[in-house]
């Protein structure tokens, strides 16, 4: 049985598109009688013809995420956008380089390794970006024979 005119009037009535329109199956043979607005408000009250509920976007994959996320994952390479600058500064990446470079160099002279003079000189040599890392610093000692004897 078509219904195209009950549902396109209970449509107006209840303010929402033909799609959202539903028909109780046991009330189809009093629903295809209705021909005025009024016989579809009395059947909108009698429970015949209501309004489906909005689709809305599940948020389903969306908790995934954030659950990952929580975990610490989805932080690879590909997730970040942006230059180097932008995930980590210019000045943090130098202060992680620096500070182990003087620690190391603090420790060498406490212990004798080197001397308070080649200290200085590598301490400079260090603020001026002359090594990598630590274990460069250490190649850079032994090939420059700079150990106290």
């Amino acid at each position: 049985m078509k219904l195209t005119t009950q549902k396109r009037l209970a449509a107006q009535v209840l303010k929402v598109g033909m799609s959202r329109v539903w028909c109780d199956p046991d009330f189809i043979d009093e629903i295809s009688l209705a021909i005025t607005k009024d016989d579809i408000r009395r059947l909108i009250d009698e429970g015949a013809i209501q309004a489906k509920q909005k689709q809305g976007v599940s948020r389903g994959r969306a908790r995934h995420v954030i659950k990952q996320k929580r975990k610490g994952q989805r932080r690879g390479p590909g997730t970040k956008k942006g230059k180097a600058t932008s995930v980590l500064s210019g000045k943090d990446r130098w202060i992680r380089k620096i500070r182990p470079l003087r620690k190391e160099l603090k420790k060498l002279r406490s212990e004798g390794i080197i001397t308070p003079r080649v200290y200085r000189m590598l301490y400079l040599k260090a603020k001026g970006n002359a090594f990598r890392n630590t274990a460069h610093l250490r190649t850079y000692i032994k090939e420059q024979k700079l150990e106290a004897k």
